[in-house]
């Protein structure tokens, strides 16, 4: 069971932030959705 867990956050999609479009180097499970440089403009 703990495998499938591991398994089901390792293959979570990479975040994007919403206004620039960039990867966001977060965890996927965050709950931004703005990178750093977007969101203190």
């Amino acid at each position: 069971m703990l495998e499938n867990i591991v398994e089901f956050f390792r293959n979570l999609p990479e975040k994007i932030c919403v206004k620039c479009g960039e990867k966001i180097e977060e965890q996927s499970e965050c709950y931004t959705n703005t990178c750093d440089k977007c969101s203190t403009h």
